[in-house]
């Protein structure tokens, strides 16, 4: 289940959303060692996945957690990490981070013949739209980047 953080969120809020996405039981507790026990211990259960998209707009007290989750011994996580054009210079220049990036991914526009292909399987709407309509569209709006 997604959950999402706001812009340059505190530690609280770092803290607090993977306890709700998790289901973890209980109140939250209230010391960020308890947080933290819980938590990790949780992440050592089972292997997860935490994808954090639109990363520009987090702190890096916030990239700090995510690396002390990732380097316990015991975590089983992965973390994706998405962040806008020009973003991943600035996790570059953050050793304790960028040296942990297995793989840096530059995903790039698609091309027009690849938009007509992806575009109809994504929502059955697309599914019976004339491939012109979609170059079209393509080409007046969305240039060949996904998200638009």
């Amino acid at each position: 289940m997604p959950h999402r953080l706001l812009a340059r969120p505190t530690a609280r809020a770092v803290r607090h959303e993977p306890f709700a996405a998790l289901g973890l039981p209980g109140e939250p507790p209230r010391h960020p060692s308890g947080f933290d026990r819980l938590l990790l211990d949780s992440l050592a259960a089972q292997p997860r996945t935490l994808v954090v998209d639109e990363a520009q707009w987090l702190n890096r007290e916030t990239f700090e957690y995510f690396r002390f989750v990732w380097d316990h011994p015991y975590s089983q996580i992965a973390i994706a990490v998405a962040v806008g054009e020009g973003a991943h210079t600035v996790l570059r220049k953050e050793p304790m981070l960028s040296s942990r990036v297995f793989i840096w991914q530059h995903v790039t526009k698609l091309a027009l013949e690849e938009v007509q292909q992806v575009i109809p399987l994504c929502h059955p709407v697309w599914a019976w739209t004339d491939p012109a309509d979609i170059a079209s569209a393509d080409r007046h709006v969305t240039h060949g980047n996904f998200r638009n």
